[in-house]
């Protein structure tokens, strides 16, 4: 009767407060979309350079896809700036968040470029780090070859915080997806965003991650995927939800300020890298290796924004279950973000009963760019270890300060793993946006490939045995004073075993801010 009661008082003073929230911001509605004129892939393209390009390639593989691997900040960048300043016909990009940055400006000069060439660009971006720029997306969608829509957006001319409890269900679930197509040719999927830590151009954060630069069938299925977010109710123009008035001369003004990127000194690097590097000279020339195999685009329905988070045939989860049933002798996955669940602990108790050994790579507590979500993953651990699921995390000091080209295992001053990477067997790998967390899971919408190539999964399985007990920490079990067991981190340092009894590389008080937050009921949000 009692929690009956003061259950009642909390729902009441909730809706109060939500009413009160509604009057401060005026019951503010999302514009009318649905005049949202569809556009979709540019399909007619077996003409371009891209498609010439690779055309031998592609003969010489029915049916198959290419991959290359983009494991280091530089090369990812290069990748796609070679592909934007060789497309001819269409640029399609989709991303979680774009920064205002170095990196985020030399992009948004590649694309004007090519928009001026006469080349289709639609950016797609969601809009959770948009707020108060809606000005610079405006600006640049005055380009006629230029369009700008916004996933899922929070209304203008009210308190986004406001928004986070009287639209909450709504807002709170975003579009993760991040990919980047060229003339329905070539695509890039992978976990990073748009923004400096994520291509070696912070000196403060460097983000491990991993792309996947792809040929092949599987560029259409991206493109497919790219068309029903551009086209679904919740993407709107940003001319449509923006308060700017049209200035016909400020696209005119922007241009050398974008301009202006290329001439930093910072940007030097990139500069040089796009007209000099290996990568780059491999790429105009056709001789990149390409590994080949079949692949198969995977992604959430846009609906699963507003549907109901049991609606689990919209899920990109579920098109991975095939590939769990599958596994016979190993799970090798890099999670930035790792939060099981009691179910996901289940999940990875019954592979090791079934002999299939689990290895999981993520975030200490220290290298995490998230602590709230490490409570998530914190109170798991010796659960998951007393099964046998060996479990890593990244140092901090994992990617050396100055370092050009940084690798998912080795490469600021900080390091943070970003990946989202899976191997079924060394054999069969999922690169994509999808962390194991159940905001991946339920929450926002997410991409990824599946492709088949025993030589990268050998590849990147020999890359994590050789470097696991130098650049990150192996979790183990040990008796406590008390009768219980404590979690111990042991790493190689200077050629001998260290052992570290509490959270390597953090204070006392972040790690008792952690163990707070780990008492509140907030895991299906993390």
């Amino acid at each position: 009767m009692r929690h009956g009661y003061f259950a009642g008082w909390t729902v009441r003073w909730l809706t109060a407060g939500t009413i009160l929230l509604c009057i401060a911001s005026g019951c503010a509605k999302l514009p009318d979309n649905s005049a949202l004129v569809p556009t979709t892939v540019i399909s007619a393209t077996e003409q371009t350079h891209l498609a010439t390009l690779f055309a031998d390639d592609k003969k010489q593989h029915p049916g198959q896809s290419g991959f290359y691997l983009l494991d280091n900040g530089l090369d990812a960048f290069v990748a796609r700036a070679v592909l934007v300043l060789a497309a001819e016909k269409s640029i399609d990009l989709q991303y979680y968040l774009y920064h205002p940055d170095l990196v985020g400006g030399l992009l948004a000069d590649l694309l004007l470029q090519a928009a001026d060439r006469g080349v289709r660009v639609r950016l797609l971006l969601d809009d959770m780090g948009l707020e108060g720029r809606d000005i610079n997306l405006f600006t640049i969608a005055q380009h006629p070859n230029i369009s700008v829509r916004i996933f899922n957006p929070f209304i203008r001319g009210s308190s986004r915080v406001s928004q986070f409890i009287t639209r909450f269900g709504s807002v709170t679930r975003r579009m993760h997806n991040k990919s980047l197509t060229i003339d329905n040719q070539a695509t890039i999927v992978g976990g990073r965003n748009i923004g400096n830590e994520y291509f070696a151009a912070d000196p403060e954060l460097a983000f491990g991650d991993m792309d996947v630069l792809a040929i092949g069938p599987v560029v259409n299925e991206i493109s497919s995927s790219f068309d029903s977010y551009w086209n679904n109710p919740l993407s709107y123009p940003v001319e449509l939800i923006s308060s700017q008035k049209p200035d016909p001369e400020a696209l005119e003004r922007a241009r050398p300020l974008l301009d202006a990127y290329t001439k930093r000194p910072e940007a030097q690097q990139y500069v040089q890298a796009l007209n000099n590097s290996q990568l780059a000279r491999e790429l105009k020339n056709d001789v990149l290796p390409f590994s080949w195999g079949k692949a198969v685009a995977v992604y959430d329905d846009p609906e699963k924004i507003t549907a109901a988070l049991d609606a689990k045939d919209l899920h990109l989860a579920t098109q991975l279950n095939p590939l769990v049933n599958e596994l016979s002798s190993e799970f090798l996955m890099l999670s930035a973000y790792f939060v099981p669940g009691k179910e996901g602990v289940d999940f990875f108790k019954k592979l090791q009963s079934q002999g299939v050994q689990v290895r999981i790579l993520t975030n200490s507590l220290a290298s995490t760019d998230v602590a709230v979500v490490h409570c998530g993953y914190a109170k798991y651990r010796k659960e998951l270890l007393r099964a046998g699921v060996e479990l890593y995390e990244v140092a901090i000091d994992a990617l050396p300060a100055g370092k050009k080209k940084q690798q998912v295992f080795d490469g600021a001053s900080r390091a943070s793993l970003h990946a989202k990477s899976y191997i079924f067997d060394r054999q069969i790998l999922f690169i994509g946006s999808f962390n194991f967390d159940p905001r991946s899971a339920d929450q926002n919408t997410e991409l990824g490939i599946v492709f088949d190539s025993p030589e990268l999964g050998r590849k990147i399985g020999k890359r994590f045995d050789e470097r696991k007990s130098t650049n990150v920490y192996q979790l183990r079990l040990v008796p406590d004073n008390y009768g219980g067991e404590d979690v111990e981190w042991v790493r190689k340092e200077g050629g001998r075993e260290v052992v570290r009894r509490v959270e390597p590389d953090t204070s006392f008080f972040k790690r008792l801010l952690v163990s707070v937050m780990a008492l509140l009921p907030i895991e299906s949000q993390l």
